[in-house]
């Protein structure tokens, strides 16, 4: 076993933190004119806001999908208003879907944020998400801001045993969102993902992390193997949850600084990652179902990472149904 190495410093190249670009506003939009932010208003005035065209656009060649400015449900929404409220243009909430508490909190926060706030028919909202679950609340935001694999190691300079995720070929963004979802409440420091032939952060994405997107970052990368190997002459070690493997994932010692790989249903992890990893291990399974989801793998072994170490001290986490 090699000896564990030191962190290394990272390069001169920019770091972002994994957070939406505010996209520009119109002249008529700014909230830099000094006046009072608005509370909910109805739409249906004739107003410049009625007259953008909200239905979905195609994304990746798949019809009927989502414009990616918008994420919606109470938890995701709610939780970018408490960490990052800077990063939202707009908020539309349905007429008459959101309980007493949920509106009364979101308006409070909007209007401390002054963010504006519109009151649209459900239908519109249903427009925006291509048919999502909204429940009844929509965020208009910027380009989702990722992080560099050189800002995660640097963040996880301060402590003695990080653990990252790294995703070869996630396509599925609910995928993607519940597993950015027990990444953080796993405590992870952040999610990696490959730039082309994977899900990047969308909408749907910010949906089913549950509001784990707010405080969890995701890095691109232009290649999964090199990342790796970065990850490496940091100190972590790479381990792979590989279903083809002999050993069982309690056998191994997941202590140290930690590279947790999960590839895509089907597929798997591909050969040429898979030959960077230092360690491979399968979740003993005893049904008739040969595999798990890669949602469900990586939550797995992300508990069992924390079962090992001890629980987490650093992460307050709640149960949801979001």
């Amino acid at each position: 076993m090699r000896e564990k190495r030191r962190f290394v410093k990272s390069d001169a190249r920019p770091k972002s933190k994994g957070h939406f670009r505010n996209a520009p506003r119109s002249e008529n939009e700014s909230r830099s004119d000094g006046r009072a932010p608005r509370s909910f208003r109805s739409d249906d005035r004739g107003s410049r806001s009625a007259r953008v065209d909200y239905a979905p656009r195609s994304y990746g060649g798949a019809p009927a999908a989502v414009d990616e400015r918008f994420i919606w449900g109470t938890n995701p929404v709610l939780e970018l208003l408490r960490a990052r409220p800077n990063e939202i243009e707009r908020i539309f909430v349905g007429e008459g879907l959101l309980s007493p508490k949920i509106a009364g909190e979101l308006l409070s926060r909007a209007r401390e944020a002054r963010v504006r706030v519109d009151k649209v028919p459900r239908e519109r909202l249903g427009a925006m998400t291509g048919g999502g679950v909204h429940q009844g609340v929509v965020a208009e935001v910027g380009q989702f801001d990722y992080a560099t694999l050189d800002a995660l190691i640097e963040k996880a300079k301060g402590q003695s045993a990080p653990v990252i995720v790294v995703l070869d070929g996630i396509q599925d963004p609910q995928n993607l969102g519940a597993i950015i979802r027990s990444s953080h409440a796993f405590g992870a420091i952040g999610v990696v993902v490959a730039k082309d032939r994977a899900a990047g952060v969308t909408g749907v994405v910010a949906k089913a992390s549950a509001g784990a997107l707010a405080f969890c970052p995701v890095a691109r990368v232009v290649n999964i193997s090199r990342a790796l190997e970065e990850l490496k002459a940091a100190g972590y070690w790479t381990v792979a949850a590989d279903p083809n493997s002999k050993e069982a994932l309690w056998s191994g010692k997941l202590n140290g600084p930690l590279a947790i790989v999960v590839g895509a249903e089907g597929p798997g992890i591909r050969d040429g990652v898979l030959e960077r990893c230092d360690f491979r291990l399968n979740i003993p399974m005893s049904g008739k179902v040969a595999s798990l989801n890669a949602s469900v793998s990586a939550a797995v072994l992300l508990y069992e990472v924390t079962r090992q170490r001890g629980p987490a001290t650093n992460v307050q986490t709640t149960v949801s149904d979001a």
